[in-house]
C-alpha cells in the first residue's frame, strides 16, 4: 500500500475520517457478531454456558452498545466530517479536537462493553454505561460540537448545505438528551454504582424521552444528513427538492422530541401525556415520508443505474426501509396496536427494519462512495458489492419476517382466554411456539454478518491499493 504522512498543508483533515471508517466497519462484525450469538443462544438454550460474562443479559447490551455507539456513531463521525468539509470546502477547525473524538470514542465503547460483561450497568435502554463513561461522553461530545460548528463559521460557502443542519441537530439533540437521561448521583467517588435523580414514572418518561428521541436524532436524523448528501452524490443528479429538504428537517426536529411517551401505554404515566405522543407520532409520518420521497425522486432520470451500479441499489432499498419503517412505527404508537405489539417480538422486528434496513443500509452505500475517494483509487470489486447487498437484503428480509410473526402470535396468545375466562396459553406455550422463528432470525443475522465481513475484505482490498495522497 502506497501511503504519505498527512500534514496540515491539505486541503481536508482525511485521516481522522479514514480512521473512522475503519473503526465503523471493525465495530460492524463485532457488535453484529455478537448480535448473531445471542440470537443463538434465544434459539438454542444449550449456548448458554455457565459463565456470567457470555450471558444474554450481559452481552445484549455489549450488542446494541457496539452497533448503535461503535458502528453506528464511528460511521456518523467519518460521514459528518467528510461532508462538512467538502460541502463547506474548509478543513476542520482543530486537528486536535478531531483525534481527541477518535480516541475518546473507541474508549467509551471498549469501556462500555467491558462494563457490560463485568455487570457494570444502569439498565437503561441504549444507555446502559455507569456514570464515570457517561462523564466521559458528554467529554467527547462537546468537543465534537466545538469542532463540527468551528468547521461551519471558518466555512468558504455562504451557504449551509441542508446535511449539516440534520448533523448539527444530531449533535445538539444528542447532548440535551444524554445530559438529562444521565443525571445521577453517584454512591461515592470510587463505586460505579450511581442512582437516578428520578424515581416511579418520571424516571420512565425520562428514560423514554432519551429512548425514542436517540432514535429520532442518532439513528434517524443523523443518517437522513447522510442520505442528503450520498444520494445526489452517488446518483449525480441534484436534491428533488431543496424546500422540501428543509421543511423535512424542521418538522422532524419539532415533532420527534414529543413522541417518547409512546413507549408508555398502559402503564402509570397520566393518560393525556400517552394520548400527546401517540398523536405526535402519527404526525410524524409526513416529514418522515416527505423526506423519503425526497430521496427517492433525486433519483429521477436516473433509474437506470439500478441495473450497474449495486451502490444505489443501497441507497433505495434504504430509503425504501427508512419510508417503511416510519410509517409502522406511528402505527405502532396507537393504543389499540400498542396492546398487542408491545413487549413481542414485533417490536424487535421494527427496530432492526430501521437499524438493520436504513442505518445500516444507507452507511453501507454511503461508505462505498466514500471509501475510494479517501484512499484516491477505486473500490477493488464491483462484484462483491452486489454480493454484499443481496447477503444484507435476504437477511433483513428473513429476519424482520421472522420477528413479525413471533410477535403477532406471541401477542395473540397473551390475549386469548378460554370459555371460563382463564389464560388459554401458558408463557411457556409461546416460546416454544416461536422456536423455528427465533431459528429463522439468527439465520437471517448470519447472512446480515456475512455481507458485513465481505465489506471488510473488498474495502481491506480497496484500501491496500490506495494512497493516502489527496488529489
Amino acid at each position: 500500500m502506497t501511503t504519505t504522512s498527512v500534514t496540515n498543508t491539505e486541503q481536508y483533515n482525511y485521516d481522522v475520517i479514514r480512521k473512522f471508517a475503519i473503526m465503523t466497519l471493525v465495530w460492524g462484525v463485532v457488535g453484529m457478531l455478537v448480535g448473531v450469538y445471542i440470537a443463538s443462544e434465544l434459539a438454542f438454550p444449550v449456548l448458554n454456558f455457565d459463565i456470567p460474562y457470555i450471558t444474554f443479559g450481559r452481552l445484549r447490551p455489549v450488542h446494541t452498545g457496539a452497533v448503535i455507539f461503535g458502528f453506528g456513531g464511528s460511521a456518523l463521525f467519518a460521514t459528518s466530517y467528510y461532508i462538512v468539509q467538502r460541502t463547506c470546502q474548509a478543513r476542520l477547525f482543530s486537528s486536535g479536537l478531531a483525534s481527541f473524538t477518535f480516541w475518546g470514542w473507541q474508549a467509551i465503547i471498549v469501556l462500555a462493553a467491558l462494563g457490560d460483561v463485568m455487570g457494570y450497568t444502569q439498565g437503561r435502554e441504549y444507555a446502559e454505561m455507569e456514570w464515570p463513561i457517561d462523564l466521559l461522553i458528554e467529554v467527547v461530545w462537546v468537543a465534537y460540537l466545538v469542532l463540527f460548528v468551528g468547521t461551519l463559521m471558518k466555512r468558504n460557502q455562504p451557504h449551509i448545505y441542508v446535511a449539516n443542519w440534520f448533523y448539527l441537530a444530531f449533535i445538539l439533540a444528542t447532548a440535551l438528551l444524554h445530559t438529562f437521561n444521565n443525571l445521577a448521583v453517584p454512591v461515592s467517588l470510587f463505586s460505579m454504582k450511581s442512582y437516578s435523580l428520578f424515581s416511579g414514572a418520571q424516571d420512565a418518561m425520562t428514560q423514554w424521552w432519551y429512548g425514542h428521541n436517540a432514535v429520532g436524532f442518532f439513528l434517524t436524523a443523523a443518517f437522513l444528513g447522510m442520505m442528503y448528501y450520498f444520494v445526489p452524490k452517488q446518483a449525480g443528479r441534484p436534491v428533488y427538492s431543496y424546500r422540501l429538504s428543509v421543511l423535512h428537517f424542521w418538522a422532524l426536529i419539532f415533532l420527534y422530541m414529543w413522541a417518547g411517551a409512546h413507549h408508555l401505554h398502559w402503564t402509570a404515566i397520566p393518560d393525556w401525556t400517552s394520548t400527546l405522543a401517540a398523536t405526535f407520532s402519527i404526525m410524524l409520518l409526513l416529514p418522515s415520508w416527505g423526506g423519503m420521497v425526497n430521496g427517492i425522486l433525486t433519483l429521477s432520470g436516473a433509474w437506470d443505474k439500478m441495473r450497474t451500479d449495486p451502490v444505489i441499489r443501497f441507497l433505495i432499498v434504504s430509503l425504501s426501509f427508512y419510508g417503511m419503517s416510519t410509517f409502522e412505527g406511528p402505527v405502532m404508537s396507537l393504543k389499540d396496536v400498542n396492546a398487542l405489539s408491545h413487549y413481542t417480538d414485533w417490536t424487535i422486528g421494527h427496530v432492526h427494519s430501521g437499524a438493520l434496513g436504513w442505518v445500516a443500509m444507507v452507511t453501507f452505500g454511503s461508505f462505498y462512495h466514500m471509501v475510494p475517494k479517501l484512499w484516491n483509487t477505486k473500490m477493488f470489486s464491483n462484484r462483491l458489492i452486489n454480493v454484499h447487498f443481496w447477503l444484507a437484503t435476504i437477511g433483513i428480509l428473513l429476519y424482520i419476517t421472522a420477528m413479525w410473526i413471533s410477535g403477532i402470535m406471541q401477542g395473540l396468545m397473551w390475549r386469548a382466554f378460554d370459555d371460563f375466562g382463564n389464560l388459554q396459553y401458558a408463557f411457556i406455550e409461546s416460546v416454544a411456539a416461536a422456536h423455528n422463528l427465533y431459528i429463522m432470525r439468527a439465520v437471517g443475522g448470519l447472512f446480515f454478518l456475512s455481507g458485513m465481513v465481505l465489506m471488510c475484505y473488498n474495502i481491506y482490498k480497496t484500501i491496500k491499493s490506495g494512497t493516502t495522497e489527496q488529489a
